[in-house]
Protein backbone atom coordinates (compact mmCIF):
# COMPACT_ATOMS: atom_id res chain seq x y z
CA UNK A 1 0.00 0.00 0.00
CA UNK A 2 1.26 3.24 -0.76
CA UNK A 3 2.32 6.04 2.04
CA UNK A 4 -0.51 8.37 0.95
CA UNK A 5 -3.24 5.36 1.61
CA UNK A 6 -1.58 5.06 5.55
CA UNK A 7 -1.20 9.32 5.90
CA UNK A 8 -4.77 10.40 5.52
CA UNK A 9 -3.64 14.26 6.42
CA UNK A 10 -1.44 13.74 2.84
CA UNK A 11 -4.52 12.14 1.19
CA UNK A 12 -6.48 15.20 2.18
CA UNK A 13 -3.56 17.95 0.62
CA UNK A 14 -3.08 15.90 -2.41
CA UNK A 15 -6.61 15.95 -3.37
CA UNK A 16 -7.12 19.30 -2.22
CA UNK A 17 -3.81 20.41 -4.65
CA UNK A 18 -5.57 18.56 -7.63
CA UNK A 19 -9.20 19.72 -7.34
CA UNK A 20 -8.06 23.43 -6.61
CA UNK A 21 -5.65 22.97 -9.77
CA UNK A 22 -8.12 21.13 -12.29
CA UNK A 23 -11.32 20.50 -10.88
CA UNK A 24 -12.41 24.41 -10.80
CA UNK A 25 -10.80 25.16 -14.10
CA UNK A 26 -12.72 22.22 -15.52
CA UNK A 27 -16.17 23.22 -13.76
CA UNK A 28 -16.13 26.87 -14.54
CA UNK A 29 -17.32 27.03 -18.44
CA UNK A 30 -20.34 25.62 -16.47
CA UNK A 31 -21.11 26.84 -13.16
CA UNK A 32 -20.48 30.22 -11.35
CA UNK A 33 -19.08 29.34 -7.82
CA UNK A 34 -19.67 31.46 -5.63
CA UNK A 35 -21.54 31.60 -1.53
CA UNK A 36 -24.62 31.27 -3.12
CA UNK A 37 -23.52 27.76 -4.75
CA UNK A 38 -24.41 24.58 -2.88
CA UNK A 39 -21.38 21.73 -3.53
CA UNK A 40 -22.39 17.85 -2.33
CA UNK A 41 -19.74 15.04 -2.51
CA UNK A 42 -20.42 11.74 -2.38
CA UNK A 43 -17.52 9.50 -1.09
CA UNK A 44 -16.23 12.42 0.51
CA UNK A 45 -13.50 10.49 2.20
CA UNK A 46 -11.54 12.78 4.31
CA UNK A 47 -12.94 15.57 2.32
CA UNK A 48 -9.95 16.85 0.47
CA UNK A 49 -11.51 17.40 -3.17
CA UNK A 50 -14.22 19.93 -1.06
CA UNK A 51 -11.86 21.87 0.19
CA UNK A 52 -10.96 24.44 -2.78
CA UNK A 53 -14.86 24.76 -3.13
CA UNK A 54 -14.94 25.86 0.53
CA UNK A 55 -12.50 27.99 -0.21
CA UNK A 56 -14.15 29.74 -3.03
CA UNK A 57 -16.91 30.54 -0.33
CA UNK A 58 -19.71 27.79 -1.82
CA UNK A 59 -21.47 25.94 1.15
CA UNK A 60 -20.06 22.44 0.61
CA UNK A 61 -21.88 19.21 2.12
CA UNK A 62 -19.84 15.58 2.11
CA UNK A 63 -21.80 12.41 2.79
CA UNK A 64 -19.24 8.88 3.21
CA UNK A 65 -20.55 5.44 4.74
CA UNK A 66 -17.18 5.88 6.63
CA UNK A 67 -17.42 7.54 10.37
CA UNK A 68 -13.45 7.39 10.01
CA UNK A 69 -13.05 9.30 7.05
CA UNK A 70 -16.16 12.07 8.16
CA UNK A 71 -14.31 12.33 11.68
CA UNK A 72 -11.42 12.77 10.18
CA UNK A 73 -13.15 15.55 7.44
CA UNK A 74 -14.34 17.46 10.04
CA UNK A 75 -11.20 17.77 11.30
CA UNK A 76 -9.28 18.47 8.94
CA UNK A 77 -11.22 21.72 7.86
CA UNK A 78 -11.24 22.83 10.98
CA UNK A 79 -7.57 23.24 11.22
CA UNK A 80 -7.59 24.91 7.50
CA UNK A 81 -10.30 27.17 8.85
CA UNK A 82 -12.79 26.45 6.50
CA UNK A 83 -16.74 25.57 6.87
CA UNK A 84 -18.05 22.41 6.03
CA UNK A 85 -20.82 20.07 7.16
CA UNK A 86 -20.25 16.12 6.74
CA UNK A 87 -22.68 13.17 7.53
CA UNK A 88 -21.71 9.33 7.73
CA UNK A 89 -24.50 7.47 5.75
CA UNK A 90 -24.87 5.52 2.67
CA UNK A 91 -26.12 7.86 -0.23
CA UNK A 92 -28.69 5.44 -1.19
CA UNK A 93 -30.26 5.54 2.20
CA UNK A 94 -30.74 9.28 2.01
CA UNK A 95 -33.83 11.05 1.96
CA UNK A 96 -34.23 13.16 -0.71
CA UNK A 97 -34.80 17.15 -0.74
CA UNK A 98 -37.62 18.80 -0.46
CA UNK A 99 -37.77 22.07 -2.28
CA UNK A 100 -35.39 23.17 -4.78
CA UNK A 101 -33.23 25.46 -2.27
CA UNK A 102 -32.03 22.25 -0.40
CA UNK A 103 -30.52 20.65 -3.93
CA UNK A 104 -26.99 21.05 -5.16
CA UNK A 105 -25.78 23.24 -7.79
CA UNK A 106 -23.13 20.84 -7.73
CA UNK A 107 -22.37 17.31 -7.09
CA UNK A 108 -19.04 15.76 -7.16
CA UNK A 109 -18.78 11.63 -7.83
CA UNK A 110 -14.96 10.70 -7.83
CA UNK A 111 -13.77 7.58 -7.87
CA UNK A 112 -17.05 6.12 -6.68
CA UNK A 113 -19.30 4.69 -9.33
CA UNK A 114 -16.53 1.91 -9.72
CA UNK A 115 -16.72 0.97 -6.17
CA UNK A 116 -20.39 0.53 -6.84
CA UNK A 117 -22.13 -3.09 -7.19
CA UNK A 118 -23.82 -3.44 -10.66
CA UNK A 119 -27.26 -3.95 -9.03
CA UNK A 120 -26.94 -0.82 -7.36
CA UNK A 121 -25.35 1.28 -9.72
CA UNK A 122 -28.52 2.72 -11.53
CA UNK A 123 -30.56 3.60 -8.51
CA UNK A 124 -27.64 5.54 -7.32
CA UNK A 125 -27.37 7.31 -10.83
CA UNK A 126 -31.20 8.26 -9.98
CA UNK A 127 -30.99 8.80 -6.54
CA UNK A 128 -28.14 11.55 -7.53
CA UNK A 129 -31.01 13.51 -9.62
CA UNK A 130 -32.92 13.51 -6.74
CA UNK A 131 -30.22 16.53 -5.44
CA UNK A 132 -29.27 18.20 -8.24
CA UNK A 133 -31.63 21.47 -9.18
CA UNK A 134 -33.14 21.92 -12.42
CA UNK A 135 -29.99 22.83 -14.06
CA UNK A 136 -27.56 21.32 -11.73
CA UNK A 137 -24.08 19.81 -12.90
CA UNK A 138 -22.83 16.69 -11.91
CA UNK A 139 -19.16 15.82 -11.85
CA UNK A 140 -18.19 12.10 -12.26
CA UNK A 141 -14.53 10.77 -12.34
CA UNK A 142 -13.30 7.07 -12.37
CA UNK A 143 -10.25 4.90 -13.64
CA UNK A 144 -11.65 2.86 -16.50
CA UNK A 145 -11.65 -0.66 -15.63
CA UNK A 146 -8.94 -2.01 -18.04
CA UNK A 147 -6.30 0.40 -17.77
CA UNK A 148 -3.09 -0.68 -15.80
CA UNK A 149 -4.34 -0.26 -12.55
CA UNK A 150 -8.05 -0.07 -13.11
CA UNK A 151 -8.43 -2.79 -10.13
CA UNK A 152 -7.20 -0.57 -7.52
CA UNK A 153 -4.66 -3.31 -6.69
CA UNK A 154 -1.94 -0.59 -5.47
CA UNK A 155 -4.22 -0.52 -2.23
CA UNK A 156 -2.92 -3.69 -1.72
CA UNK A 157 0.93 -4.97 -0.04
CA UNK A 158 4.15 -6.15 -1.67
CA UNK A 159 4.76 -6.99 -5.42
CA UNK A 160 1.14 -7.11 -6.26
CA UNK A 161 0.49 -3.54 -5.58
CA UNK A 162 2.81 -2.76 -8.39
CA UNK A 163 2.06 -5.09 -11.14
CA UNK A 164 -0.48 -3.77 -14.04
CA UNK A 165 -3.07 -5.63 -15.47
CA UNK A 166 -3.10 -7.89 -12.95
CA UNK A 167 -6.22 -7.52 -12.44
CA UNK A 168 -7.27 -8.79 -16.02
CA UNK A 169 -5.79 -12.28 -15.14
CA UNK A 170 -8.65 -14.86 -14.78
CA UNK A 171 -9.84 -14.30 -10.99
CA UNK A 172 -8.28 -17.40 -9.37
CA UNK A 173 -4.62 -16.60 -10.32
CA UNK A 174 -4.93 -12.78 -9.16
CA UNK A 175 -6.26 -13.66 -6.23
CA UNK A 176 -3.12 -15.81 -5.79
CA UNK A 177 -0.97 -13.24 -6.55
CA UNK A 178 -3.02 -10.61 -3.97
CA UNK A 179 -2.42 -13.40 -1.43
CA UNK A 180 1.48 -14.44 -2.33
CA UNK A 181 1.96 -10.34 -1.73
CA UNK A 182 0.52 -10.65 1.51
CA UNK A 183 -2.74 -8.63 0.94
CA UNK A 184 -5.37 -8.45 4.12
CA UNK A 185 -8.97 -10.30 3.72
CA UNK A 186 -10.48 -7.12 4.23
CA UNK A 187 -8.12 -5.58 0.88
CA UNK A 188 -8.83 -8.24 -0.97
CA UNK A 189 -12.24 -8.35 -0.13
CA UNK A 190 -12.26 -4.76 -1.21
CA UNK A 191 -10.47 -5.88 -4.80
CA UNK A 192 -12.55 -8.83 -5.46
CA UNK A 193 -15.74 -6.10 -4.47
CA UNK A 194 -14.06 -3.68 -7.29
CA UNK A 195 -13.59 -6.35 -9.63
CA UNK A 196 -17.54 -7.14 -9.45
CA UNK A 197 -18.29 -3.34 -9.73
CA UNK A 198 -15.82 -2.54 -12.81
CA UNK A 199 -16.92 0.36 -15.00
CA UNK A 200 -15.78 1.03 -18.35
CA UNK A 201 -16.28 4.52 -20.64
CA UNK A 202 -19.17 2.35 -23.15
CA UNK A 203 -20.92 0.88 -19.84
CA UNK A 204 -20.72 4.56 -17.86
CA UNK A 205 -22.44 6.01 -20.85
CA UNK A 206 -24.68 3.37 -21.48
CA UNK A 207 -26.07 3.50 -18.47
CA UNK A 208 -26.55 7.70 -17.99
CA UNK A 209 -27.92 7.42 -21.43
CA UNK A 210 -30.39 4.60 -19.66
CA UNK A 211 -31.38 6.89 -16.77
CA UNK A 212 -31.61 10.49 -17.77
CA UNK A 213 -28.80 12.14 -17.95
CA UNK A 214 -26.79 14.26 -21.17
CA UNK A 215 -23.06 14.78 -21.41
CA UNK A 216 -21.93 18.61 -21.32
CA UNK A 217 -18.23 17.69 -21.39
CA UNK A 218 -16.14 14.31 -21.41
CA UNK A 219 -12.27 14.38 -21.17
CA UNK A 220 -10.57 10.64 -21.09
CA UNK A 221 -7.35 11.37 -19.67
CA UNK A 222 -3.98 9.41 -20.99
CA UNK A 223 -2.09 10.63 -17.69
CA UNK A 224 -4.28 11.46 -14.57
CA UNK A 225 -4.29 14.76 -13.23
CA UNK A 226 -3.90 13.68 -10.07
CA UNK A 227 -0.85 11.73 -11.10
CA UNK A 228 1.10 15.07 -10.83
CA UNK A 229 0.49 15.47 -7.07
CA UNK A 230 1.41 11.29 -6.62
CA UNK A 231 4.36 11.18 -8.65
CA UNK A 232 5.20 14.59 -9.92
CA UNK A 233 4.09 14.56 -13.99
CA UNK A 234 1.96 16.38 -15.52
CA UNK A 235 -1.50 15.40 -17.14
CA UNK A 236 -1.94 14.47 -20.77
CA UNK A 237 -5.57 14.48 -22.79
CA UNK A 238 -5.97 10.82 -24.42
CA UNK A 239 -5.46 12.21 -28.67
CA UNK A 240 -8.68 12.65 -29.99
CA UNK A 241 -8.45 9.20 -32.16
CA UNK A 242 -7.48 7.14 -29.80
CA UNK A 243 -10.15 8.41 -27.41
CA UNK A 244 -12.47 7.48 -30.03
CA UNK A 245 -12.11 3.68 -30.44
CA UNK A 246 -14.51 1.88 -28.07
CA UNK A 247 -13.34 -0.62 -26.11
CA UNK A 248 -9.46 -0.24 -26.45
CA UNK A 249 -9.15 3.45 -25.48
CA UNK A 250 -10.45 1.85 -21.87
CA UNK A 251 -6.90 0.62 -21.63
CA UNK A 252 -5.35 3.88 -21.79
CA UNK A 253 -7.59 5.91 -19.77
CA UNK A 254 -6.32 6.34 -16.27
CA UNK A 255 -9.20 8.52 -15.38
CA UNK A 256 -12.62 9.61 -17.11
CA UNK A 257 -14.31 12.85 -16.52
CA UNK A 258 -17.59 13.64 -17.01
CA UNK A 259 -19.71 16.72 -16.93
CA UNK A 260 -23.28 16.02 -16.97
CA UNK A 261 -27.10 17.44 -16.70
CA UNK A 262 -30.59 15.96 -16.30
CA UNK A 263 -31.65 15.61 -19.24
CA UNK A 264 -34.55 17.93 -20.18
CA UNK A 265 -37.80 16.81 -21.40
Amino acid sequence: MQQRHQDRKQYFYELANTAREFYLNYLQPHITLSPNTRVLEIGCGEGGNLLPFAEQGCKVTGIDICKERINEAQTFFTECHQQGTFICQDFLLSGNPKTEDERYDLVLVHDVIEHIEPNYKRGFLLHIKSFLKHNGIAFFGFPAWQNPFGGHQQISAGLASKLPFIHLLPKPLYKALLKTGGATASSMDELMSIRASRMTVEGFERLISEVGYTICQRTLWFINPHYKQKFHINPRRQWTFFASIPYLRNFYTTSAWYLLRQTQK
